[in-house]
C-alpha cells in the first residue's frame, strides 16, 4: 500500500506512510480499527500544539478507544509526516 497523503486544516500535506502505521500499532494494536480516525484528526483536529521536539506538532480529536486520539506529526519544510499515534484520557 502506498503512502497516504492528505491536506491538513492549513493545506499542508501530511504523510502516513505503511512502516509508521506498522509501528503505531506494534505500540498501541488498539488503534488497529482506527486508521480512518487517525487521517481525520490530521484533516480536522479539535486541538494542536506543538511538540516536545523542533519541528513536532501534536494533534488532538476527539474518540478511538480512549477519551482523545494525539498523532505525533514531524513537519519538514511544508510537510509533515506521521511518527505515532495514541490514545489519550486528557489534553496535555
Amino acid at each position: 500500500m502506498s503512502p497516504e497523503r492528505v491536506a491538513g486544516a492549513d493545506g499542508h500535506t501530511i504523510v502516513l506512510t505503511e512502516e509508521r502505521w506498522a509501528h503505531v500499532l506494534r505500540r498501541h494494536p488498539e488503534l488497529a480499527h482506527w486508521r480512518g480516525l487517525v487521517l481525520e484528526v490530521l484533516r480536522s483536529p479539535a486541538h494542536r500544539v506543538s511538540g516536545r521536539h523542533a519541528h513536532e506538532e501534536w494533534f488532538y480529536g476527539r474518540g478511538g478507544p480512549s477519551r482523545w486520539l494525539k498523532v505525533v506529526v514531524h513537519w519538514e519544510g511544508a510537510t509533515g509526516s506521521v511518527v505515532t499515534a495514541f490514545g489519550r484520557r486528557s489534553l496535555p
